[in-house]
């Protein structure tokens, strides 16, 4: 981490006349991330690997429970009808974008408390702290996303062009990850029970979400409110849309799932950069 703040002095510091402050923030973003992924299995055989057996071994266990305990099934144009094959790739692409929010957005409430020595650092870039969780989170989910595409292409023999929609959909995950990052970040240093209070509230949300079950069980009077209020229901869903289905069926809740996501994000920025200066005082 010594080099990184050295990187840090030497970008936030004196720059080049010729270089923009905000692509020498990136860089430094992108080398903050890079060393984040090394360093979490850094020594371990599988490395970087790990991230896709534990979404893997999530899908196993949900699949399990929901698919042959519960019963639960479903059917997709292209897959076998009723089969766990088929609620196994349904329910994959719905909890790819969750998980990687949830890791990232916990890891970020406690990224400014975990780097007390570079909040004290005058040239440190702090509002990068929370998007580096959020970032490595991403970019490990993007392991069971090609999982999941190779496994979708097998299955139904075609690879459907609504692929090239993804980066759309990251748009408002992205978004609300580092809007609710940054809230909690700034908050968990004043009180050091949001990442507890996080905890709960995710366990909640989880199964607000039609995420391990259809949305067509929801009572018909409340499915409007869960996708219209709940960005997470619709970006998952959307998901479901462009790599299972090949057309989108929720271009509605898509839409507003991206002006809530912005909002939050905009929101919880304005929050963390109101209490940022009073960072290094308390810690």
């Amino acid at each position: 981490m010594k080099g990184v703040a050295q990187k840090a002095r030497k970008l936030g510091g004196r720059l080049p006349r010729s270089t923009p402050r905000r692509w020498a923030k990136l860089n430094l973003l992108a080398t903050l991330v890079r060393r984040d992924l090394e360093a979490q299995y850094k020594g371990s055989i599988l490395g970087n690997l790990w991230p896709l057996l534990n979404q893997l071994s999530q899908l196993v266990i949900y699949t399990y429970v929901f698919s042959i305990v519960l019963k639960v099934k479903l059917s997709l144009a292209g897959f076998p009808e009723n089969s766990d094959i088929t609620f196994g790739v349904w329910l994959f692409a719905g909890l790819l974008p969750w998980t990687a929010f949830t890791s990232g957005l916990i890891k970020s409430g406690v990224s400014v408390v975990g780097q007390p020595n570079l909040v004290k650092k005058v040239v440190f870039p702090l509002g990068l702290l929370p998007l580096v969780p959020i970032f490595t989170a991403f970019i490990e989910s993007s392991l069971g996303l090609a999982a999941l595409i190779v496994i979708v292409a097998v299955s139904s023999q075609k690879l459907n062009a609504t692929l090239c929609l993804l980066p759309l959909v990251w748009v408002p995950q992205l978004l609300i990850t580092a809007g609710l990052g940054y809230l909690t970040a700034g908050l968990t240093v004043f009180l050091r029970d949001i990442p507890q209070t996080l905890g709960v509230i995710l366990n909640f949300w989880f199964y607000l979400t039609p995420i391990v079950y259809p949305a067509s069980i929801i009572p018909q009077e409340w499915r409007a409110w869960i996708f219209w209020l709940n960005p997470m229901a619709a970006i998952s869903e959307v998901y479901r849309d462009l790599i299972l289905l090949g057309e989108v069926k929720h271009w509605g809740e898509w839409g507003v799932a991206t002006l809530i996501s912005a909002a939050i994000f905009c929101g919880g920025l304005a929050v963390y950069r109101r209490l940022r200066p009073a960072f290094a005082d308390v810690l």
